[in-house]
C-alpha cells in the first residue's frame, strides 16, 4: 500500500528520503526534540482557515456576516491570541473557556456564551467579565440571565437556541438539531415560540435573534440550506405573530474535515456562497430583512492543523488472528475512537514512502480494552519499538477532551510556523498530577 493518497491535507508531505513533514517540519525530529506523545498545531493553517471563513462570509453577506470560533474544539491561550489577531469572534461553553480567553487578552464583547446548563456561577462570571452574548437554551436559563442582569443594572444581549428538527445524517453523538435533542427549543412542539414571547417580555434581556446548530462533520451545504429554510420561516412567523423581527441568525458550526482519504475536500467559500444566495432569495420571498448571519466553525479551523506523534512500544503479532502496535499514548490523548469509532489516518514518520502491508490495530497504553486509536491500519512489516507514528487531523477534540485516566500526564502542545516551533501548552509532570491532592 502506497502513501500518496493518505497525504490528506496540503500541509503534510513526504520528502525524497521518505521522511514525513508536517507544516514544513520533520516529524521525527520534532518527536526527538519535544518527546512523545506530542500534539502539533500548524499555526499558519489555523490562520488560513480563519481567513477563508472571514472572506467567504464577507463575500456572501457583506457586513452582515460573522465567524465565531467554537472554542470547545481546542481551548488554550495561544488559540485565543490567534483568534484576536485574525478578527474572529469566539463561542465559549464554560467559565473555564471564558477564563482562558481572558488570560489570552481576548475581547469578550466578541464572545457568545453557549451550553444547555449554565450554572448561576457561570452566568454571574460571564456577566462580570462582559461576555457579549448569551445563547439562551431554555426557560430556566432565560429567567436566570434576566435576573442576574437586573441585579447588575444591565440589559444582556441574547440569542435563543432553537431546534429546527433537522437530521444532518452524521454521527448520532454529534447530531444536535433534531426535535428530541437535549439542546434548544423545538419549533415543532411550540416551545420555540413560547420562549421567544417570554424573552420579548423580559425587561433585562435584549433579544437579538436566534441560534441553531444541527450537527458536526457536515460535508456539503444541504443541511445548512434546510436549517436556514426552517429558521427563516420561523423568523417570518414570529414577525407576523408578534411584530418582532430578528436581526441575527446564527447557523452554528462549520464544515467537515478529512480524517481519511475517502472523505471529500470541502470548498468552504463555494459552500458559503451557496448558502448566501439561498438566504437572500428566501428572505425576499418571506418579506423579511436579511439578518446578520453567523457561522461557528471549530473543527474546520483547527482539526487538520493538528497532528499527534507517538513512539511505538511493542508490536504484538498473533498468528492467524491480528496484529497490535502499541504506542505511548492512547485514549488519554485521543478518546474519539472509543467514543464515536472515529476514522483516522496513521503514517510512519520515517519510511513513509515504504510499502505498508501489515494490517494492525494501533492501540494505546491504558489498561482498558477499548483503548484503541484505530483499527485496520496499514504499516510497514518492519515496524518496531522506538519508531515514531503520526496520527493525522488531531487538532480538534483531542487536547480539549484529554484526560489523566490511569494517572497518565497529558501531552504538550507545540505550535509550528514556517521555520519555527514553540511549546504553547506544557507537558504535564508527575508532580502536577498530585497538585490538587490533599
Amino acid at each position: 500500500m502506497r502513501y500518496e493518497k493518505d497525504l490528506i491535507c496540503e500541509n503534510i508531505k513526504v520528502d525524497e528520503n521518505g521522511r514525513l513533514l508536517f507544516a514544513g517540519h520533520d516529524a521525527e525530529s520534532l518527536a526527538k526534540e519535544y518527546g512523545t506523545p506530542v500534539y502539533l498545531m500548524d499555526e499558519d493553517r489555523v490562520r488560513q482557515r480563519c481567513r477563508t471563513y472571514l472572506r467567504a462570509l464577507k463575500s456572501a453577506f457583506g457586513d452582515k456576516g460573522k465567524a465565531l470560533y467554537a472554542s470547545k474544539a481546542a481551548s488554550f491561550k495561544r488559540i485565543y491570541e490567534i483568534m484576536k489577531e485574525e478578527g474572529m469572534g469566539i463561542d465559549v461553553v464554560s467559565s473555564g473557556e471564558i477564563f482562558t480567553a481572558i488570560k489570552a487578552g481576548y475581547p469578550l464583547e466578541n464572545a457568545c456564551f453557549h451550553s444547555n446548563n449554565k450554572t448561576d456561577a457561570d452566568i454571574s462570571f460571564a456577566m462580570e467579565n462582559k461576555v457579549g452574548y448569551f445563547a439562551v437554551d431554555n426557560e430556566e436559563e432565560l429567567y436566570a440571565v434576566s435576573e442576574e442582569a437586573k441585579k447588575r443594572g444591565i440589559v444582556q444581549k441574547i440569542l435563543l437556541r432553537i431546534t429546527p428538527g433537522i437530521d444532518p445524517h452524521t454521527y448520532e453523538a454529534v447530531s444536535t438539531g433534531k426535535v428530541d435533542s437535549k439542546f434548544g427549543n423545538a419549533i415543532e412542539t411550540g416551545q420555540a415560540e413560547k420562549i421567544t414571547r417570554l424573552a420579548l417580555s423580559a425587561k433585562n434581556v435584549d433579544l437579538r435573534g436566534f441560534h441553531c446548530h444541527v450537527g458536526s462533520q457536515v460535508f456539503d451545504s444541504d443541511v445548512y440550506l434546510r436549517a436556514a429554510a426552517v429558521m427563516l420561516r420561523f423568523i417570518a412567523d414570529i414577525k407576523e405573530k408578534t411584530g418582532y423581527e430578528a436581526s441575527e441568525l446564527d447557523l452554528g458550526g462549520g464544515y467537515g474535515v478529512r480524517y481519511v482519504s475517502d472523505q471529500p475536500v470541502i470548498d468552504i467559500a463555494a459552500n458559503i456562497a451557496q448558502v448566501g444566495d439561498y438566504i437572500k432569495t428566501e428572505c425576499a420571498k418571506l418579506g423579511i430583512e436579511m439578518p446578520c448571519i453567523a457561522f461557528e466553525p471549530g473543527r474546520s479551523i483547527v482539526a487538520d492543523a493538528g497532528m499527534t506523534l507517538y513512539t511505538v512500544g511493542s508490536v504484538k503479532r498473533i498468528p492467524g488472528y491480528k496484529n497490535y502496535v502499541s504506542v505511548d499514548g492512547g485514549m488519554t490523548d485521543n478518546v474519539r475512537f472509543a467514543m464515536y469509532g472515529s476514522p483516522y489516518t496513521i503514517l510512519p514518520a520515517v519510511g513513509a514512502d515504504k510499502e505498508r502491508n501489515m494490517i494492525c490495530s494501533v492501540v494505546g497504553r491504558c489498561c482498558e480494552s477499548g483503548d484503541v486509536i484505530q483499527n485496520n491500519v496499514f504499516l510497514p512489516e518492519d515496524v518496531k519499538r522506538g519508531d515514531v507514528l503520526a496520527c493525522l487531523t488531531t487538532g480538534a477534540y483531542h487536547y480539549s477532551m484529554a484526560s489523566n485516566y490511569n494517572r497518565i500526564p497529558r501531552p504538550c502542545t507545540v505550535m509550528l510556523s514556517e521555520g519555527s516551533s514553540f511549546v504553547a501548552v506544557k507537558r504535564e509532570s508527575l508532580e502536577y498530577l498530585t497538585g490538587l491532592d490533599i
